[in-house]
Order: structure tokens, then sequence, then C-alpha cells
């Protein structure tokens, strides 16, 4: 009997990987990782070991090799059936082999084979990527090495994944990590911080420029490895030339130089203090079972649809009168509040919060597609530009589709992205903002969500860039070609990436010079940087790789969108481009054969799937029953017989280590199973307030506002100027309150208080001054009129 999801088998046969070493060395914002596997076959017949595991979406894998005894074998990238076929061939004959590939259906999930592995041998296996670090609200840089990685949902009438996914708890991983990380800048490094627990950070020279960090030993595969690096007097507008490869043929993309330009725009204070009041903002919310599960095993209470429920409400809020909205929620089916988006005002404010209040995570499966197309199908509203906020897990396994679908609309909405949990797929919420034109967000570990999703609603208040062009000044016979796609989406303070291949005679001692040309709130706008020409220094051929990564997946989204006209011309281009880089692709994978390794192996091989940690009993929303079929169903093992009180399998004692999960996620099936649903946590003063105030921005004077703000109604009354209506001392009661307490999570507020001020200056009510006064006496405060905004 083979392994069912990674569990050891009946006859207790061992799990081949021993242990993975992970060495990640930081420069500035790009990131090289060096992953090596350690397997051992201690069976006494050859072994084939699959294993199936994440990476992030954007890395570019650029080197895979194995070391079996004395011998050192390179692998090299093919086209991926060729690849399969000598893979087969190899292991046919005796020979050891081992092929990567990059699964069909998502470009954050890869399978290792290592085949023909005798008894008593030992192989270890190197794997490097290269990959960029994405910019966090906080100026911090955003490394994620994925641990996590859950069973995809795969709607039905798809396709079947090319690759299963298998895994267990983590409680139940048989293999160890090791994890360091070396980060060097030409700023001072500021500090390192991670989800996971840390050694402390070690500098290593006297200017801190670098410095190196460890994962502490013990770590559970409860969580992905994140790492949040910052630099001091960080994100500095920065071009770097590289040298091409000497053996490479000129002209090509690895035999010239090639420049990465990163920008960091800053607007004008003047546009930035007007955010637009208009739009349609959608929100599609993920409310498949596995948004019940506790966020990091927390309280029951904390779980992703909880946060997500809170976040709806602060998000609500803050939208302006006049604007449109709607409100959809997804699983196995989807729903949404409203036909079709509805002017907001307090009437459709108060439905959609009743609405918010009663949503569970009971829908079921994660099928994402079919909402979108709905969304997409409801025409825009005219001078109302459409933003959609898409909140899940992310357990999707039709990515590439859903991604898509968003870039086929582009040019009708921008989209921002919220992965929320361990093992969110960074190609899913990663793609979903780069097509849509958005940003992406991560919520992971003790993360809050409702700061995250707020720093996006201003991004999409933003005024929208428009008429974006790259114009390049380099000197007389030297050109530029621009490697990455067009920039879509310019925000305030983010990065801008630029990938270009430098053709021509380039003279050392030349400068050259970048200019990003746009149009912001009607006015033409512009960013420059000048550079010189002459090559960076140890950078190997990091920079070509990933502007090879981004042409790569430039081409492959290209032949998905002509798929249907027969062209083979873009996946040759592919190909091509992927075997002269060395980075994979789609199209293409690693192979390496051992042609030295002396006897043939001998006898049939017996297949072990090698487990990643994942979060039980929470991919499908489905009873645990249930949820044992879909186990069963991943790992292709069929079940002796179905009976209709259980189950029956070949071993007893996986039947119950599965049962064992079952049980502990029987709390996640209560709406399901038609339990009755948990009473919602009574929420903290901060969301009490919010949500008491009006569309318009205004709060009443009653006694839920006195009671959220800690007084009785005879003290609140009682302290009201004479001449002030009740509405407008209640406003700045309110605001008081927010600014007096709590100041350290003002962007989770910011916005609804901005609203709430322009009301009060409309309203030209006598006696600001005095009501400021008589409040913070009232609220034990020292909150200045300015600062009010009022």
């Amino acid at each position: 009997m083979v392994n069912c999801c990674g569990l050891l088998t009946a006859q207790k046969e061992p799990v081949p990987l021993k242990s993975i070493e992970v060495e990640l060395q930081v420069r500035d914002h790009v990131a090289t990782v060096v992953s090596t596997l350690n397997y051992e076959n201690k069976e006494d017949k050859p072994v084939e070991a699959v294993f199936v595991f994440p990476l992030p979406g954007d890395a570019a894998v650029c080197h895979f090799s194995a070391k079996v005894g004395q011998t050192h074998i390179v692998a090299e990238v093919k086209e991926k059936q060729q690849a399969r076929e000598e893979y087969d061939d190899a292991l046919s004959s005796g020979q050891q082999a081992f092929l990567l590939e990059e699964s069909d259906q998502s470009p954050d999930i890869f399978s290792l084979s290592v085949g023909s592995l005798p008894p008593g041998e030992s192989a270890s296996i190197r794997l490097e990527y290269v990959t960029e670090l994405a910019v966090q609200a906080d100026d911090g840089l955003r490394f994620c090495l994925p641990a996590v990685l859950n069973p995809r949902y795969q709607p039905q009438g798809s396709e079947d994944v090319s690759v299963q996914v298998t895994s267990v708890p983590a409680s139940l991983v048989p293999y160890s990590l090791s994890f360091s990380a070396r980060v060097s800048s030409p700023r001072p490094v500021s500090k390192v911080e991670s989800s996971c627990s840390l050694e402390p950070l070690q500098y290593l020279n006297t200017d801190q420029t670098q410095a190196m960090v460890k994962l502490a030993a013990g770590h559970k595969f409860d969580r992905d490895v994140e790492l949040l690096i910052y630099y001091k007097d960080a994100h500095q507008p920065t071009a770097v030339v590289e040298a091409g490869q000497a053996s490479a043929k000129p002209g090509t993309l690895m035999g010239d130089p090639v420049v990465m330009v990163s920008l960091y725009p800053e607007f004008p204070q003047s546009v930035m203090s007007s955010l637009a009041s208009c739009g349609e903002f959608v929100f599609l919310l993920d409310r498949s079972g596995s948004m019940k599960r506790s966020i990091n095993n927390s309280k029951q209470e904390e779980t992703p649809i909880s946060s997500a429920r809170d976040t709806l409400l602060l998000l609500l809020k803050s939208l302006s009168m006049g604007c449109y909205f709607n409100i959809y929620s997804f699983g196995s089916t989807f729903e949404h509040i409203f036909p079709k988006s509805v002017e907001y005002n307090e009437k459709s404010m108060k439905k959609a919060l009743k609405k918010v209040e009663e949503m569970q995570a009971d829908l079921g499966g994660t099928e994402i597609l079919k909402p979108l197309k709905h969304i997409y199908k409801q025409p825009c509203i005219p001078k109302q530009p459409r933003q959609l906020f898409v909140f899940t897990d992310g357990e999707v396994g039709n990515t590439k589709e859903v991604i898509d679908l968003v870039k086929k609309n582009a040019g009708s909405h921008r989209c921002f992205s919220f992965g929320i949990g361990e093992g969110a797929s960074s190609a899913l919420i990663n793609g979903l903002a780069k097509e849509g034109g958005g940003h992406a967000q991560f919520i992971t570990g003790t993360d809050r969500m409702q700061p995250k999703v707020m720093q996006s609603l201003r991004f999409a208040l933003q005024p929208a860039v428009e008429d974006i062009s790259v114009t390049w000044d380099l000197p007389k016979g030297v050109s530029a070609t621009v490697l990455s796609p067009p920039i879509t989406a310019i925000f305030q303070g983010q990065r801008s990436l630029i990938y270009a291949q430098l053709t021509g005679q380039c003279l050392e001692a030349a400068e050259g010079c970048v200019m990003v040309k746009y149009s912001l709130a009607g006015h033409p706008s512009q960013n420059q940087l000048h550079f010189h020409l002459k090559p960076a220094e140890d950078t190997g051929l990091t920079i070509h790789r990933l502007a090879a990564r981004t042409l790569i997946r430039s081409l492959e989204l290209e032949d998905r969108s002509d798929r249907g006209q027969q062209d083979e011309g873009v996946k040759k281009k592919v190909v091509e481009l992927s075997v002269q880089s060395g980075v994979s692709s789609s199209f293409t994978a690693f192979i390496a054969v051992n042609k030295d390794s002396g006897e043939s192996i001998q006898g049939p091989l017996a297949r072990r799937n090698i487990p990643t940690p994942g979060f039980y009993g929470q991919t499908l929303g489905c009873s645990p029953r249930r949820r044992l079929d879909h186990m069963m169903a991943c790992a292709a093992v069929p079940p002796v017989f179905y009976d209709s009180a259980d189950v029956v399998y070949e071993s007893t004692e996986l039947l119950e280590t599965c049962c064992h999960f079952a049980d502990l996620t029987e709390s996640y099936d209560d709406v399901e199973d038609g339990a009755a649903v948990p009473q919602q946590p009574l929420r903290g003063p901060l969301l009490q307030l919010v949500s008491l105030q009006k569309a318009s921005g205004y709060w009443m004077l009653d006694a839920a506002l006195a009671s959220a703000l800690g007084k009785t109604s005879e003290e609140v009354e009682k302290s009201k100027p004479a001449p002030v209506n009740k509405e407008v001392w209640a406003t700045i009661l309110a605001l008081i309150w927010l600014h007096g307490f709590k100041m350290d999570v003002k962007e989770e507020w910011e916005l609804l208080a901005m609203k709430a001020a322009s009301w009060l200056r409309v309203q030209n009510a006598p006696c600001v001054t005095e009501c400021v006064e008589a409040g913070n006496v009232l609220l034990g405060c020292s909150v200045q009129k300015d600062a009010l905004g009022i």
C-alpha cells in the first residue's frame, strides 16, 4: 500500500526525504535562495521519491543539480515532454534520474521526482531560484519561503491538476528544516522581523550594511517562513547594470548587458490630499470552509471570516456618499447582496452591514472563477471607476485560468487582492493584482487584516495614473529593449520595476537616463533616474535571470490568450528563452540523468510521496467524512469499499489517523451539519464606535455612543454646549476619542474620520472650538481642533 496524503503506510515504510537546508542571500531588494534536499533510502528496495512543494509564484528557478555519492550531476532545461520521456527512459533502463517541473495549473507549485534511489543510497538535491522582494506598507521588504502547501480546490468540470498535492498536518512532517539569511545593502539594515522564531540578528560589519539571521531550531511547519527586512533611508531609486554572459552570443538576452531599474514615484501632496470620492467598489469575499480555521492556532473566534467581517465594516464606513458598491461572496457557489452595484447611502449601507454580519464560511469549496465572470459581465457605471477587492485564502487549482480572466478585463477595473492565512497561493494573489493593475497584500501569522486592507483602499482612492510611457536617453550607438510588460499601475511610494536589454557598445564611463512619464489627475508628471553603464560587480547573472523570468511569464500569458489558434510560435519562443537562460517555465523542465551509476538498478520501483505541511480539514469546507474521501482521492489511493455508515480502508491504522483529523475539524462544520452558528464575539470599543457612524459621516447622540465612549448618557448630554445640535456634538466626541485613544491604529479609521470632518465643515456649526474643549474635558484628552480636520 502506498502513502495516503503523505501519512506513513501500515508497514511503517519511511519517507526518504530527511532534511531541507535553505540559504537566503538578499542584496537590496533581490533574493537568491539555495535549497538543499537530503534523501536517504533506508528500505531494502529501490524507490522513486516524489515531492510536491510550493515556491514563490514569481520565482525564477535557475539551477537544479544532484549529488549521489561522489558523482555531481547538473540538470539541463529541456522541453517538458522531452524531459519527462528522458526521465521515464532512464528509470526503465535502471539509471538514476531527477526531474523538476512546474505545475501546468499554477506557477507556484513544483514537483521534484528522485528516481531509482537504490537501497542504502543517499542523494542531495540542490535547487536555486531568484526573486524580487515585495515592498510592504511600512516600507519593509517581504520574503516568504512557502512551507505550507494546502490542497488546492479544483472546480467541477475543470481539467485535472497534473501534480497532486500530498500534505499532512505540521506536527507529522517527517523531515527537518534549517534556514539562514544573509542581508546586504548600500544602506544600513535596521531590523529583521519574522512570524517565526529567529535567533538574534548579527551584524557582519561596523556600518551595519551586512547582517545575518537564522531560524531558531524546532520550526513546527505550521506557517510559512516570512522575513520582513527594513533598511534605513529605504527605497531610493536605483539602476543596476549587469554584464552579459561571456559564453553567450552577443545580441541575445544572455549575451548583452541587462539593466534593472527600480523607481519609487512620489506624487505631489496637493494631489494626494484630495482622494477620489467616486467609484464603484466591488468586494469579493471567500466564504469557503477553509476560511473558518483559527488564525495561527489562536482563539477560536479569530478566524479569517470573522476578521473579514470586521474589515468590511471599516470599508463600508469609509466609502463616500454618491459612490457605488456591491458585495459578492463565494465558495462552491456565489452570492451577491444586490443584483447590481447600488449607490452608497444610509439605506444601502445598513442592508449590506446586516448581510455581512450573517456571513459564515459555509459555501463549500473555492470556485472564484464564476463570480469573477459574473462581475465582469456587469456594465461599468459612467464616471465611477471600478475597483475590485478580492479576499481569499488562495486555495484554488485553476490559478492560471483566473489570472487570464482578470488580465482580459484589466481595461475596465483595478484589482486589489488579499491572501489570507498560511499557504495562500502567491501566484494567485500577486497575479490578480499585477494583471488587474492593483496591489497585493498577504495577511499571515499575527497580522491584522484591517490596516493592510485600508491601505489598499487608499491606493484605490488615489487618482488613476494614465498614459504611462518609458523613454531612454542613452549614448550614441546604445539602445534599450524593454523586457518587462508595460507598466499599467503606479502608486505613491510603491516600487515600479523595469528590465531592459542594452545593445551596442556600452562605455563604462558613460551615463544613461530612464524617464517614466504619466498623467496624474489630468496633470503631466514624470520621474527620471540617471545611471552609470558600468556593470555592477558580483551580481552573477541574477538580473539576467529575473529579466528572463519576466519575459517568459509575459509570453506564457500571451500564449494562453491565443490558445485555440494552433500557434506554436509563442511556445517555441518560451522554450528557446528558457533553455538559453536556464530559467524554468511552464513548457520546460529540469532533467538530470546519472549515466555513470555503474550497474543498472534492479527490481520494481516503490513510489514514495513526500508530504508537505498543510492545514487539514479546512480545504473543501465539507464534512469530515467527505474530507476523508477527498484525502484519499488526492493520493489516488482506492479504499477497499465504501459502506453506508463509514469508509473501510486497507489500513485500520491509517483510518484511525484520518479519523483523528476528522475529529479535530468537527467544529468547522457546524453550519453545514445543521448545528447552531457560534455566537459572534463582542466587538471592541473601536469597532463599536465605527459601527454607529452614519453613511454621510456623522454620529447620533444616544446611549450606544455613550457606551462606546465609556460614558453614561447623562454625562454625555450634560457636557454638550447649549447652542450645538446633538449630531455635531456626537461627531466631535467620536473624533476626539479616535484621536485621543486610537492613534496606534489610525490607518484603520482615518478615512471614515475624514468623512466625519467633511460633514462637520458642511454644517458650519457654531461653537466648534468650545465643543472640542468640552469634549477633551469629558473624555480626558488633549486633542487640538486642527488635528481633527475641522
